[in-house]
């Protein structure tokens, strides 16, 4: 064994370790990996810097261009606005054309935006079905998945496993080529999540369920210092306002401008008008603090602020959220977003800390007060998505929807026929919409997940690594002398056909899906070109196995949405995610090899 092989063993061990602890986010980590490589010698700069023209991350990229562009157009609305009408037919029904509805929908754009259009719309309804949210979203996450698994552009997934298998020699996967799998195992799973997802999925509070009935009878009032106040001068530490959390400053407005600074050692000014969210309990306090007037229109008497004025909602950060990585402080986000933050949900479980000091990472779960004015501007940004006010458009744009359908078609339709491959309709796709206007490059441009792409980049640069020092075909020989002598009754390509899914299925739950699939595919098919069989079963093995990411919520970005958001526990995809995931590891391996021969 070289040194070469036991560097890439090491950091490809260390690697590992990183995702697991995630002290660093994963893109990081592909960098350093990249750094690793360039340092070490491994790869010339020539050989590392090659994998960003590779097509697969390109092709993966323009269709986050076209899922933006068939999104802000309505079409994804328009189809998930449809489930109300199955309200009155009960849960089940609701549930079984849900999955469908968001499989389908899934095989042809990226799965991540339809769990980010469905999500507040199932929260809403769950309210009109008498269900909790936590029954409606594992199913919406894990239908999205399996229609993923239908075409080739349904997941990224299965576009990185295509472009790996061309480089090394392969017939990339046909735009269908994984149906005659994929829908057998859409059939199996939706069977699952419509007959056992109810039995099955725990009931779990959302965010605002766990506040006390004190905590949701907020109030937003006005108030004034007055000329010749003992408060004028000192800072709203200092003034008394901010004694408990009964009562919040949202901002404070001077001159009619919205100061943008830290408010606590704000120092106040006559005139200055200050915005409070107040609990009934500390309404009286407030208002006893000598020098400070409330606004004349709420004399004696407050009511609560009725929902166009003010509200409490829940927000989840997406994946591509400015706020990832840093505070609430570091923002001022009281003053950039005119709303308080009350609580933050993490992994299922509810942050106790000051929350602003948190470092948001991507599917924290946010609690949030704030005016309905505010609300609507949180929504047109990018770095929040609000979840139980679903985002309705004002119209939806017929022409341009039939325009997207139509590019996507073609861009199937061209890959199908060979005219063109994929990620060259994708890229020809996205300017032509750009061209007429459906979708604004810079929206394009800010729908890629660029820290999934670094991620991809970094993966697919220890690929290369491993083959050029020969740690691929040292793996390759090592289990299959392993299979030899454990297992020497049974048929070396179905076992070894086993291993590389299990194998696959494992990593997916710790590493996401793109990852695990860009490191296993080489060396499935190294196992195939040493046992002397066709690399297509393993091909395919690897691209199924790296979306059945069901048994834990962070391997899968779908999962991860709905992970706090339905106020879901860990084991919760444990105990409901494994059985599923040992059914369609079995589906498999009796139809993989039925259909693609040895």
């Amino acid at each position: 064994m070289s040194w070469e092989i036991i560097f890439i063993i090491a950091l490809l061990a260390a690697a590992l370790a990183s995702f697991v602890l995630e002290r660093f986010p994963p893109d990081l980590t592909a960098l350093l990996v990249i750094s690793a490589l360039l340092l070490s010698g491994i790869l010339t700069p020539r050989e590392a810097f090659s994998v960003f023209s590779n097509p697969a991350p390109i092709a993966v990229g323009a269709m986050f261009v076209l899922s933006a562009a068939l999104e802000k157009c309505g079409a994804i609305d328009l189809a998930a606005g449809l489930l109300r009408k199955l309200v009155p037919l009960g849960s089940t029904v609701f549930i079984l054309v849900m999955v469908l509805t968001a499989a389908v929908v899934s095989a042809v754009i990226n799965n991540t935006l339809v769990v980010v259009v469905f999500l507040p719309v199932l929260v809403g309804l769950s309210r009109e079905l008498k269900i909790v949210p936590s029954r409606l979203l594992i199913p919406l996450s894990f239908a999205a998945i399996f229609g993923g698994t239908c075409t080739l552009i349904g997941t990224s997934t299965n576009l990185l496993v295509s472009g790996i298998a061309a480089d090394y020699g392969q017939a990339p996967l046909g735009m269908f080529e994984l149906a005659p799998a994929g829908l057998p195992l859409l059939a199996i799973g939706t069977v699952y999540l419509v007959f056992f997802g109810p039995r099955l999925l725990p009931e779990r509070e959302t965010l605002s369920t766990i506040l006390s009935e004190e905590e949701r009878r907020e109030y937003i009032i006005e108030a004034f210092v007055r000329p010749g106040s003992p408060l004028v001068g000192k800072t709203l530490g200092e003034s008394g306002v901010w004694r408990d959390k009964t009562t919040r400053v949202i901002a404070v407005i001077r001159s009619g401008l919205t100061l943008q600074t830290d408010l606590k050692s704000l120092t106040l000014q006559a005139g200055d008008r200050l915005e409070l969210a107040s609990r009934p309990s500390g309404i009286a306090r407030t208002r006893a603090l000598e020098g400070l007037e409330f606004s004349a229109e709420l004399k004696q008497d407050l009511e609560p602020i009725a929902a166009h004025e003010a509200l409490i909602v829940e927000g989840v950060i997406g994946p591509s959220s400015g706020l990832i990585g840093r505070t609430l402080r570091e923002v001022n986000f009281r003053q950039s977003y005119r709303m308080i933050v009350l609580g933050v949900h993490r992994r299922g479980k509810r942050i106790r800390q000051d929350v602003t000091e948190i470092r948001l990472e991507f599917g924290d779960t946010l609690l949030l007060l704030g005016a309905d004015n505010a609300l609507n501007l949180l929504r047109r940004g990018e770095d929040i998505l609000v979840i139980d006010r679903p985002y309705v458009p004002s119209r939806f744009r017929r022409s341009r929807i039939l325009l997207v359908i139509g590019v996507l078609v073609a861009v199937m339709g061209a890959a199908t026929a060979g005219l063109a491959p994929v990620e060259m309709g994708a890229v020809l796709g996205c300017v032509f919409l750009f061209v007429c206007g459906v979708i604004k490059p810079r929206d394009g441009y800010r729908s890629i997940h660029w820290n999934l792409m670094f991620l991809i980049f970094g993966m697919l640069a220890l690929g290369v690594a491993m083959e050029k020092t020969g740690t691929s075909a040292f793996f390759a020989r090592s289990l299959l002398s392993v299979s030899t002598r454990w297992f020497p009754g049974l048929p070396r390509p179905l076992l070894l056909l086993a291993g590389v899914y299990l194998l696959t299925a494992i990593l997916t739950e710790i590493l996401t899906n793109n990852a695990s699939a860009v490191l296993i595919s080489g060396l499935a098919i190294g196992i195939a070109q040493n046992l002397g069989v066709s690399p297509r079963p393993f091909i395919v093995a690897v691209a199924l196995a790296a979306s059945s990411s069901f048994s834990t919520p962070i391997g899968y970005q779908t999962n991860v949405y709905v992970y706090g958001v339905g106020g879901y526990r860990f084991l919760d995809f444990v105990k409901f995610g494994t059985p599923l995931k040992l059914i369609f590891f079995i589906a498999s391996m009796i139809l993989i090899p039925l259909i693609w021969s040895f």
